[in-house]
This record gives structure tokens, sequence and C-alpha cells, in this order.
């Protein structure tokens, strides 16, 4: 097969090739069906679930067992009335039958009660442990695998897709499984007293099945689109804040929005769509029930002329029918919860059965008794999956010795860390073979496989924990990891000796258990790869991989943890990445590789000698330098007596023993009328629609009250036509039905269609303005406990969706039934006020159950904290997932996470004990105020007050009224929900930052700024840690055009000089003035647009290389573009890809290098034309061939602007016009290079720490 080797390598893809990338991105094909997801039900939550079925039915059953007695009862009111009855015994039997209703209360009481009991502690336990299973297959997946799924895509999933299954197979179920019931019960008893009537009533229950079935397949379709559209959006949320502080620096916050927006559009024309087709079904089932009505008295009425059914018989069947379509009328909205909870395990269980090419949890594989460690490459073709048309690695053999340091080195781009990462196994080479010890990787465990290798990257990942449980997840999975807690403890604090971290460790508030924050962010970058190196050597690895692993370090700190690493090197492989040449010039054998190609091997020596690739790299880094005479005091007093000092310092005012904010502050309490009125506010764009649902929702709701006036007529009709109103007979009520039912269709799919249109723009505008609001917070915000990325993007995910709650079809229902309570009220008062209060005397009861159910569904949204913080653990360890396997903590993840879900069960159980309770008491009042109303009622007729007429009346529509009342509440879960996430959306919209990034207050930047910056004696400590101060009394000047360079230690304060400029905080004390202006009197997005910040950890947004380029600046023209690439010496690169500017950059830009990412953002930073540059470490990724292009392109575009670089390696600073030398927060020396280096102080000696000898 012929191939062009280089860049622009185009390769044709074989066969053998195609097999091996495709299987590392394959999906499974997965037939995801209701009943799939109690597949992860136990034994005893299937036995909970069949009890609480069987409860259920019997509870369903329970109430057609009313209509025998209502029967019974309506037969002796007929009887009574004609005469055949005699008074005494009337009243004897009116009592022996009003008697039955409390059996029947009392029975549903039971089983209601231990019904929805079950359902909610058996679907809870069910989605927890789907959750589980979740994320370990997620943990099980291999690497290509998150370059297409994202950490926000997991959260979406384990959040806002697991609530969705979890409200589908909880009590919901129960509800339906009660509804069902009654409606084939109640079909029963009809066919018991009349099969003919029955059966022809039966006709229009094929119907509604089949309605339900097309309607149920509509909404799964589009709720699945919606899903996957929503997953896409959340990984473009995730990552904006994960990289908040570019993303404020770049002012790139507009632009995210809209990228956000655009998947929210998706998103919302889907979850339209969906909600279409319930409206339709609900329209469609309650129209039906109504012809089903008229059409089973005019049968009746047929059957009763023939003599064969007696009017007794009639009102049984046609109870037991209008029993059966007000249940199936109350459950029908719960269809769309099954079918939203089905399309939402699709993706879960998508996952779950995927099976990983690459699993590290795998118990497959050889296990090798002893290493030594002897790595070889042979012939090694390397494609990764997602860039199939470009070959990184072409034909590359290279031995790792055993025991040796062997250093890999080349310009940025060209396969060095891609060597880590097949060693690793994070990818399947597509040609050739790597082995270890001769045992070819692929026949080896993988989990035994990186147990033999410890990794320190380039940009290290610490996870939001203690510093000794960092420290201690480098025994995860040896024999080491179960040790007694002292032998554990000392291998810890070893291990942060030798990392050089043990000192600053001591000093930090709590020591190894202060806690470092997401991602380390509460550690300066040195401190933390000093971390991740004692991570790495804790458990005496046989193999050990340095990915540019003192590239965060400065000079000083990166000698002493040099020493240690070269002696953590003896006697083991060790394969260091490097671009900071000091770092490998010992090194037993050094690889230079080129475009995938192995171009040099040798000793620092022979390289040097052969000037060849090797020796210009090295050239590139040589620092002039006039050094004085007398040696370097290391000791006390020296550098490394002041190097603990410094840091100790610094790290109290940054970080507290247990990681919480002083500014943590309590919700503030909002009434349900403001959280109403919120909500209404956030709909104010289609207010008018919502009042036309409102105004439709009332219609609808008398439907149930005109059904009554239909049926007390219509029964009246069938024994005496001229005692019905108006003296119609039964034909005219029964074409009333059919009138009401094609109204009650018109009503229905008005008012669904409508709250689904305004519910779904809910939604969106919610998450949307979420999203800003988020992105408008100042870096306090994001510094303090419980605003990590996962958080955020939990909240963005599920409060939205839960504030829906309080709109769409739970708000339509809610309306529909008060007003069926109100309406049944008012009609039965009009026909017969007596009989009308005593039976609605049981509603303050039935009201003051729901309201109390209400209250304590609220309690258990404490759960959505909770679910939070897991969901948060989730996305971290997602998005880290290279740090996860490299650990190999999947297995500690799974159990961490689980012991969180359980935690939060157990909480619960008491809540829900209590909310069932309430619910199964007001569904029992139902049977007790039906006894009462027939008791009182038939005392009525007795006593010739009432007719029975009136009776019939008032008896349904009070029943109709007191069911109704029931059914608001068992939406009592969608109103805490929503009343509780309102509280938490409002509240964040109504914090206004100090800073605030969309502020258009303050002086604005017409003409642009000169440059000329002053620190005045300023004075500064982190807002969520006010105890101690970072910088002191700092004084700094830089005139326009002038090229200002900070240097000093790890954790000095170099980079918070950088913070402040950009104005993520403010001073304490002093002031920092830019052209003779306070900073804080300009409007801050028009300050920071003159301003551009390259800064050590790059990360970029998914989409396309011209799409990152482009976030703040989109009306750049395509010249401009090409310019800023090439003067950040990417544009090369970038033409070598077959999709060019447009190629994908992948998740967070994981498809492409640390170098290639650092240029990528350099010439974001160069396209912005700023007038002030603001360098923090911004070429600690680059070899030394880019960083030299880029330092010529960087000094080209300093002129006309001023520059402030923050640097430990000091070639890229020696020609700065000032340097300022940091310790513990203070200059402590001024001057150019020259100057100090003839002064022989703090910047001589770190110079000299980083001199290469080229001898």
């Amino acid at each position: 097969m012929a191939e062009k080797s280089g860049h622009g390598v185009e390769i044709q893809n074989d066969s053998i090739q195609r097999d091996i990338l495709s299987s590392q991105l394959s999906m499974p094909t997965v037939k995801v069906s209701y009943w799939t997801l109690f597949r992860y039900a136990s034994r005893q939550e299937l036995s909970i679930l069949g009890l609480a079925a069987s409860c259920a039915a019997v509870s369903g059953a329970v109430t057609p067992l009313m209509t025998l007695v209502l029967g019974s009862l309506a037969g002796q009111f007929t009887g009574f009335q004609d005469g055949s009855t005699a008074v005494s015994e009337f009243n004897q039997r009116l009592s022996r039958l009003a008697l039955y209703f409390v059996y029947l209360g009392i029975g549903s009481f039971v089983t209601v009660f231990i019904s929805i009991q079950g359902f909610s502690f058996a679907g809870e336990a069910i989605t927890q442990r789907t959750c589980e299973a979740y994320l370990q297959s997620i943990m099980r997946q291999n690497i290509a695998f998150f370059d297409k799924v994202g950490a926000g895509e997991v959260v979406s999933r384990i959040t806002g897709d697991m609530n969705m299954i979890q409200d589908g197979i909880s009590q919901k179920l129960g509800l339906t499984v009660a509804g069902v019931t009654t409606f084939f019960a109640a079909l029963a008893v009809g066919f018991v007293r009349s099969w003919k009537l029955t059966l022809i009533m039966l006709s229009v229950t094929v119907l509604i099945i089949l309605i339900m079935g097309g309607a149920g397949k509509g909404m799964k379709k589009y709720q699945i689109q919606a899903n996957d559209a929503y997953a896409v959006g959340a990984t473009v949320a995730e990552e904006a804040f994960t990289s908040i502080r570019s993303t404020t620096a770049f002012g790139t916050q507009p632009w995210l929005a809209k990228q956000f927006g655009m998947h929210l559009d998706n998103v919302r024309r889907f979850d339209f769509k969906s909600k279409a087709f319930l409206a339709f079904m609900i329209a469609a089932m309650m129209a039906i029930l109504s012809f089903q009505y008229g059409l089973a008295f005019w049968e009746g009425s047929r059957l009763l002329h023939d003599g064969s059914i007696s009017v007794s018989k009639i009102i049984t069947v046609i109870f037991s029918s209008m029993l059966a379509g007000v249940s199936i009328g109350h459950v029908a909205p719960h269809f769309g919860a099954f079918a939203t909870a089905t399309a939402a395990g699709q993706k879960i269980f998508h996952v779950i059965d995927r099976k990983s090419p690459l699993d590290p949890m795998s118990g497959t594989g050889k296990r090798p008794a002893s290493v030594d460690g002897e790595i070889f490459f042979r012939n090694v073709r390397h494609v990764y999956p997602s860039r199939p048309d470009k070959v990184v690695l072409n034909d590359l053999t290279l031995v790792v010795p055993s025991g040796k340091v062997t250093a890999v080195v080349g310009v940025s781009g060209s396969g060095k860390s891609t060597l880590v990462g097949l060693l690793e196994r994070f990818y399947q080479p597509v040609g050739g073979e790597i082995s270890l010890d001769g045992w070819p990787l692929q026949e080896l465990n993988l989990h035994w496989l990186r147990g033999q290798i410890a990794i320190v990257s380039q940009e290290p990942v610490l996870f939001n924990t203690t510093v000794y449980e960092n420290i201690r997840f480098g025994l995860l999975g040896t024999n080491l990891e179960d040790a007694p807690k002292e032998k554990v403890a000392g291998l810890i604090e070893e291990a942060a000796r030798i990392a050089n971290a043990f000192d600053f460790i001591s000093n930090l508030p709590g020591g190894f258990q202060a806690r470092v924050g997401e991602r380390g962010m509460l550690l300066s970058g040195g401190q933390r790869q000093r971390i991740a190196i004692a991570r790495a050597v804790v458990s005496n690895p046989k193999i050990l991989l340095l990915d540019e692993s003192t590239a965060s370090l400065d000079p000083q700190a990166e000698r002493i943890v040099r020493v240690a690493l070269d002696a953590a090197s003896k006697n083991r492989t060790t394969l260091v990445i490097a671009h900071r040449l000091s770092t490998i010039k010992h090194a037993d054998n050094i690889a230079v590789l080129n475009a995938g190609i192995l171009v040099e091997q040798g000793t620092h020596d022979e390289l040097v000698r052969n000037r060849g690739v090797y020796h210009s790299l090295v050239e590139a880094q040589q620092i002039e330098s006039n050094y004085p005479s007398e040696g370097i005091d290391f000791q006390d007093g020296g550098i490394l007596g002041t190097e603990n000092a410094k840091e100790s310092d610094l790290m109290s005012t940054q970080i507290s023993a247990d990681g919480t904010s002083p500014q943590d502050k309590d919700q503030p309490h909002y009434s349900l009328w403001e959280l109403i009125k919120f909500i209404w506010s956030l709909n104010q764009h289609e207010q008018l629609w919502m009042a036309l649902g409102l105004t439709v929702s009332m219609g609808s709701g008398t439907g149930y009250s005109i059904v009554a006036i239909f049926y007390g007529n219509s029964i009246i009709s069938l024994v005496n036509p001229t005692a019905s109103t108006g003296g119609h007979d039964i034909n005219f009520w029964c074409a009333m039905f059919l009138m009401l039912g094609l109204a009650l269709f018109l009503l229905y799919m008005v008012q669904g269609m409508t709250f689904a249109w305004t519910s779904s723009r809910l939604i969106r505008h919610t998450r949307d303005l979420t999203f800003r609001a988020i992105l408008r917070q100042d870096m306090t915000f994001f510094d303090m406990k419980g605003n990590g990325s996962g958080a955020l993007s939990s909240m963005l995910s599920t409060e939205a969706a839960m504030i829906a709650g309080m709109s769409g079809a739970t708000l339509a229902a809610l309306l529909n039934f008060i007003v069926s309570i109100i309406s049944a009220i008012a009609v039965a008062c009009s026909f017969g006020w007596k009989l009308a209060l005593v039976c609605t005397s049981t509603m303050p009861l039935l009201l003051a159950c729901g309201f109390l159910r209400t209250w304590v569904m609220a309690d258990l949204e404490k759960r959505t904290r909770r679910q939070t913080e897991a969901a948060g653990f989730a996305c971290e360890a997602a998005s880290a997932i290279r740090t996860v396997a490299s650990l190999r903590m999947e297995r500690d993840v799974c159990s961490r996470y689980s012991q969180m879900l359980r935690q939060q069960t157990k909480q619960d159980f008491r809540s829900l004990l209590l909310s069932s309770m309430l619910y199964a008491t007001s569904q029992s009042l139902i049977f007790f105020a039906s006894g009462l109303a027939f008791w009182y009622g038939g005392t009525l007729i007795a006593s010739g007050e009432y007719t029975v007429k009136q009776f019939f009346v008032c008896f349904v529509a009070v029943i109709w009224g007191s069911q109704a009342a029931g059914a608001i509440f068992s939406y009592a879960g969608d109103i805490s929900n929503a009343r509780a996430a309102a509280a938490r959306v409002k509240s964040l919209l109504s914090q206004t930052p100090s800073m605030d990034s969309w502020s258009v207050t303050g002086k604005d930047i017409q003409v642009g700024l000169k440059g000329r910056i002053e620190l005045r004696n300023v004075s500064f400590s982190y807002p969520t840690r006010p105890g101690r101060l970072v910088l002191k009394n700092v004084t700094l000047t830089a005139e326009p055009g002038q090229f200002i360079a900070l240097v000093g230690g790890s954790g000095s304060g170099k980079s918070t000089v950088v913070s402040l400029l950009e104005r993520f905080y403010d001073v304490v004390s002093g002031g920092i003035y830019v052209d003779g202006n306070d900073i804080s009197t300009y409007q801050v997005q028009n300050y920071r647009s003159q301003l551009a910040l390259v800064s050590q950890e790059t990360t970029l947004h998914m989409g396309t290389i011209k799409d990152n380029i482009l976030a703040d600046k989109e009306d750049a023209s395509e010249a401009e573009i090409i310019q800023a690439c090439k003067d950040a010496n990417i544009y090369d690169y970038i033409l070598s890809l077959p999709d060019g500017l447009n190629t994908s950059v992948g998740t967070k830009g994981s498809l492409l290098s640390g170098g290639q990412r650092q240029r990528i953002a350099i010439a974001k930073a160069l396209l912005r034309n700023p007038k002030i540059l603001l360098l923090d470490e911004a070429s600690s990724a680059l070899d030394s061939a880019s960083e030299a292009a880029i330092q010529a392109a960087l000094d080209r575009a300093a002129k006309g602007r001023t520059t402030i670089a923050v640097a430990h390696r000091l070639s890229t600073i020696q020609h700065a016009d000032a340097i300022y030398v940091f310790e513990r927060g203070t200059v402590v020396e001024r001057g150019n290079h020259a100057e100090l280096m003839s002064k022989g102080g703090r910047y001589a000696e770190l110079v000299r720490l980083q001199e290469i000898s080229l001898g």
C-alpha cells in the first residue's frame, strides 16, 4: 500500500485498519423497551414490585366494586320512588349498603399505601442501580469513546435521563396499574350485569388502546431526539464551566451562549413534537369517553325497551363505563412519562451494553509473575479513530531498555505523547506491535498492565478531595491498597518528600487533609504537578512515564524535583517526553521524532556532536548568561529554605481544611406566589399562549360537571322522559354526549398543544437564562464549594425540566382538576345544596392531605442537592478519564458513586413513607364521601325532600369532584420539584456579581488603550479565603509597548497579578491603573476586549479549529485568520489536515496535542489584536523549535502593545524590558536580564538552574 509520509500523510484504509478503528468507536444496536428499564431490579425489588402491583390492582379493582353497590342503591331508589319498597325497609337497606363504602375505603387505604410506597422504593432502588451500571460502563470504555462523548453528556444522562427513568417506573407506574385495573375491572362488572351492553362499549376501548399505542411511539421517537440534542449541548456547557477563566478573559460567553442556544433550539423542537403527541392522545381519549357514555345510554334504552335489561343493570354498566373512562383519563398523562422514560433509557442502555474493546475492568489477559520493563515499539503505525485519514506514527521502531531512562523529544505534534497513550493502551495501533518483556500488549491484562506503569502528564489532574486521597489514588489496584493505615500514611509521606511536596503540604490548613478543589484549582500549577509526581511514585512502579512532568515548575523546584525523579528512575524503566531539554540531558538514550518518524537517537553528547535536529533544539533554549563566580547555596536561607516558606504562606490563603467557602449562603426563601410569578415571567413571550391555554383549561375542566348533568337526566329519561330537564327523551341526551365529545376534543387539543408549545419554550428559555447567568458570575462564584463544572452542568440539566412541573401538561391537569372541583360543587349546589354541602364536607380533609403531601415531597427535594454532588463527582471522573484510567481508579470511582447514591436512598425513605400514607388517606376519603353521600341522599329521598334526579346529579358531580381533588395531588412530586427548582434558578438569576461581564456600566474605551500599566501598592487575598494576603504591597510599572516578565517560584503570586489585570478579582488595597485610570472604573467587557490572555493550561471547545479561533471575533476575515495562524506557527500543521480549519478538535481539544492546543490559543489571542498581551506560561507546552518561532511571533506581536509574561522557562523572557522577581507575594528584584545577572541574586540563581551545557 503506497503511503505518503510526513505531516500531510494520506492513507488508504484497508479492511484490517477499518476494523481496528471502527471497533474503538462502534455502538451496539440495542432495542430498548419499557420493560428494559427494570433490568437491574433485584429479586427483593421484583418481589416488592410484585406486591405493590398486586395492591395497586386490588385498589384499582375496589373502585368498580363500588358500582355494584351504586347499582343496588339505584335500584332501591327507583323501587322506593315507584312505591314497591317500604320506608323502613328502604332505610335498612340503605344503611347496610352505605356501610359497604366504609369497608371499601379501608381496603383502599391499605392497598394504595402499600402500592405507592412499594413502587416509590423499588423505583428509586432500580434507578440507583441503573446509574451505577451506567457509570461502570462509562468507566469501562476505551479513550476513543470519550473523543465523541463529553463529560457534559455523561452528566446529562446521569441526571436528566435518570430522573426521567425514575419518574417512569415509580409512583406513576403504580397509579397506572391501579387505573388500568379499574378500567378492566369496571368492564368485568359490566359484563356480569349485561354482556351485550358492555360488549358494544368495548369496541370503543379498542380504539383508545390503538390511539395510546400510536401516540406512545411518536412520543418516544421525538423524546430520544430531544435527549440526544441536549446531550451535545450539555457538553458545550460543561466545557465552558471547566475553562471559565479563558472564557471570561476572551469574552466568549456570548458565542458559547449562542452555541448552547442552537442545541436548545433543537431540543425545544423535538420536545414540542413529543408533547404534541401526548396532547392528541389525551384529547382523543376524552372525546371517545364522552361518545362512549352516549352510546351506552342509547343502546341501554333499546335493551330496556326490549325488556332484556333493568334500569339497575343499565346504571351499573354505565357507572362502570364511566368509572373506566375517568380512570383512563386520569392515567393518560402518565403514559407520556413512560414514553419519556423509555426514550431516556435508549441511550443509557446503548452505553451499558457497549462492549469496550479495551476494557480496564476485564479479567482476561495474561499477568506475568515478574516485570523487567523492556518496551519494544516495532514498526508501529497509529491513526486516531476520530481522524482516520491522518497518520500520527508511521512505521516507528524504538527500544526502551529495562531500567534505563529513554527520552523522546521533537516538535509539537510529532507523536511523542502518542507513544505514552499507546503504552497505556488508550488506543490500539493500526499496525506493528508494542511489547513489554516480549509480551505483546494486547495479550496482557489491561488492568495489570496499567498497574506496572505510573504517569505524570503535562497537565496533571487532581480530584476534588484531600491531598492525602489524591496521592493514595496511586496505590489503587496494588497489593498496598488495603495495607494498614499507618503503612499507607508512611508511603504517602515518603512519596511527598520525593516530589518535594511534603513541606508545603504540611503547612496547609489541614495538612494532608486539605482539599484541593475541582481539578486541583486551589493549588498552583507547580504544586499540582508535585502532588501528581508523588501520586506516581508512591506505588514504586516498574515503568515511569513522564510526559512534560516538570513543565509547570519554576527552575528551582524543577531542579529539586528532577533530582528526586532521577533517584526514582534508578532501576526502573523511564520514558520521558520533554520540551525542556535540561530535564533529559542525562538520559541513557534520546529519541528525536519528526512527523511520527524516528529521525535521530543517541545520548545528549552524541546528538549535540552530530549537530542535527536535536542540536538545533538545544541551541534554541540556550540562555545568555553572565554568572558571578561564587556558588549557589541550596541550604537553609537559600533557595530551598525559602521555597517551602513562601508556598505555605500563599497556600494558607488559598485553601481551607474542608474546602468550604465562608461566603456560602443559605438560599433565599420565596413564597409560592412569588415563584408562580417568576415562572410566569420566564414565559413572558408566550403569555398570550399561556392565557389561551389557561382559558381553555377552565373550559375543559367543566366537562365533568356537564357530564354529571347529562348523566342524571339520562338516567331519569330511561324511566320517565318527562321528568328530565326540558322533558327530552334519551336520544336527545345521547346526542348531547356526542356534541360534548366533539367540544372536549377541541378544548383538550388546544389546551395540550398550547401548553406543549409554552412548556418546551419555557425549558429552553430557562436553560438559556441559567447558562448565561452562570457565565456572568465572577471567579469567586466558581471558587466556592458546590459550584464545580459537574454540579453546574447537573443544575442546568435538571432545574429547567423540573420547573416545567408547573407548566405544560401538569399545569393543564391541575387547572382542569381545580375547575372540575369548583364547577362540580356549583352544579351540585344548584341541584341540591343540602346534599352538596354534606358531600363536600370531606373535601377539606382531602385537600389538607394533598397539601401536606406536597410539603413532604418538597422535603424530598433535598435529594436534588445530593444528586448534584453525585453528578459532579461522575462528571469530574469522566472529564479526567485518562487520569482515572492510568491510575486504575475505575472501581474506586464506581464504589464512591454507589455510596453517595445509597446514602441518598436511606435519607429519602422516611419522607416517602409519610408521603405514601397521605396519598392513601386522600384516596380512601373518596369512598367515605360516597358512602356518606348515598346515606344522606337516601334519607332526603325517603323524606320526599329530593328527587332521584337531584340525587344523581349531585352525587356524580361531587364524587367526580372529589376524585379530581385527589388526582391533583398525584402531581405533588412535580409541584414540589418545580417549586424547589424555581427557587434555585430565581436565586441564581438574582445574583449580581461584583464584576459583571455583561454589565454596560463603567467607562467605555472608545479609541483604545495605550497600554500603560501600574500596580500601586497592591495587596490581595482571595475572597473565599480572606485570612492572609497573596500579594503584599506590590508595585509594578509597564510603559506602553514594553515587555515585562514576572518570574519566581511556584505559588509566589505571579499568576495572581495576571488574574487581577484581567479583573477576575478586585484588589484588597492599593490600585491597578491602565492609562492612568483605575481599571475598576472601566466597563468590564469593554476593558477585557483590549487584553488577550494565553494561559498555561489551554482548553479548547468542542467544534472546529476555526470555531475556536473565531469564538470572540466572528467578524474576522479569512486573511486575518490565516495570518494569526501563521504568526502562531500552526498554519502549516492546519494545512496538513484534510479538513484544514474545519477540522474537529474533539471534546476540550482532545484530538490535538498540548502544543497544538497552545498554538491555537495563541492564534486566537493574536487575532484579537490586543493592546495588552498577557502570557501566563504561554509556551510551557511547546517544543524548542515551536517556542522559538512563537517567541519571534510574540516579539513581533509585542510591538505597539504592552506585554506581561509569567514564565518559568527563562529563555522566553531574557530580552524583556524589565523582569520582576516574585517571592512570597512580594517583588524582591527588578531589572533587565543583564542587570539582574550582574547582581547575582535570586534571578541569577534561577538562570543557573536552567542552563544547558552544549559542551
